[in-house]
């Protein structure tokens, strides 16, 4: 009985050993994390999206973000790889490009060119013919580590975000895992550029966000709408006028984790509430030597995505137009939504369809 309890002792000052000093990748940094008021207005649950329906991509899994080009066909991106290009009707299904990585935003300029935000990679460009070139895969000497999602202006310019500058997708297990060890540690790493076509300069517009995210740009093209899903909140980045170069929050406190921005119908924008927040990531936002121990858990035991289904629009200042829920999370862990005149297509981190959703059933 005296060896067990002797090898009983020695397990156990072993296992604290670990807790507190194994070493992990993640250096948390305290802030103050808003109470999460949960499903409350404008953001009361409701079952809005359980009518849409499975648009089968051919086994390709993650169809994280979807563009519309000519012809009435759908791009989007997937986890091996690969733009798949499929009809608006589901059919006709092809690969468009096989630009390697992990691509996660894609946006068409005016000439029918498409960009992406290849999350290990940088900033790509595809041809109309197919052809791809990787246009900034590094800024000011410093990689891109976590391209994200982007925006094509009128003229030209491509606004881009890299999520974190710290945890590179190549290295932390896919942009899942590095998400999660950016969003634990809070510190600041994400970065929003402005890359030029026309001199192929790169340029920082914003630093400091904790995950920038989503990226989308006005109609009129005077602001930015950037989500920063580390802090829950939605910001405007202004381009033009008296305030240019300067950023507000229009949309703060959310009860999930925003990911794209994508431009609606009528000056709205589209955003995915990837997952609901997490109880124990805000309970200890302020205490990062527990947030180091919580790393060093199992994995099955660290904060995780929750399945649900939830996306929301906004106006340019951060009204709450639309918010549509299926409590079923039939489609887990959307990312955003692609408007036409007829239907939603929602957008998914994880899963081997898209979700389409009539407009005729919207209830």
């Amino acid at each position: 009985m005296k060896k067990t309890a002797t090898a009983t002792v020695t397990l156990l000052l072993l296992l604290l050993l670990y807790l507190l000093l194994w070493p992990v990748p993640v250096s948390p940094v305290a802030w103050d994390a808003p109470q999460d008021l949960g499903l409350v207005d404008p953001f009361k649950a409701n079952d809005r999206l359980s009518l849409a329906r499975p648009v089968s991509i051919d086994g390709y899994d993650g169809p994280e973000d979807i563009a519309g080009g000519k012809g009435g066909f759908l791009y989007a991106s997937t986890l091996s790889g690969h733009i798949i290009r499929i009809r608006e009707n589901g059919l006709d299904l092809s690969v468009f490009a096989d630009v390697g990585g992990r691509p996660l935003g894609l946006e068409f300029d005016s000439q029918g060119n498409l960009y992406v935000a290849n999350a290990p990679l940088g900033l790509q460009r595809i041809s109309p013919d197919g052809s791809i070139e990787t246009l900034v895969s590094e800024v000011n000497g410093e990689d891109i580590s976590y391209a994200d999602d982007l925006a094509v202006a009128d003229d030209g310019r491509v606004f881009f975000s890299d999520a974190s500058s710290k945890f590179n997708p190549a290295t932390t297990g896919g942009p899942y895992d590095a998400s999660l060890l950016d969003i634990l540690e809070h510190g600041g790493h994400g970065r929003i550029f402005e890359y030029s076509p026309m001199s192929g300069h790169t340029r920082v517009l914003m630093e400091g966000l904790n995950f920038a995210n989503g990226v989308a740009i006005s109609e009129d093209q005077q602001f930015l709408i950037v989500n920063e899903t580390g802090h829950y909140r939605v910001l405007k980045f202004w381009l033009e006028g008296p305030n240019a170069g300067t950023t507000e929050v229009i949309l703060d406190n959310l009860p999930g984790f925003p990911d794209n921005v994508n431009n609606g119908l009528e000056g709205k924008f589209w955003i995915g509430l990837v997952a609901p927040r997490n109880k124990m990531l805000d309970d200890l936002s302020d205490s990062p030597f527990l947030r180091k121990i919580v790393q060093r858990l199992p994995a099955i035991m660290r904060p995780k995505a929750v399945p649900s289904s939830h996306v929301i629009a906004i106006s340019g200042d951060g009204e709450v137009l639309m918010n549509l829920q299926d409590t079923t999370a039939k489609f887990p862990a959307l990312t955003g939504v692609y408007e036409t005149r007829q239907s939603l297509y929602l957008t998914a981190l994880f899963g081997k369809r898209i979700g389409k959703l009539d407009k005729k059933d919207l209830r």
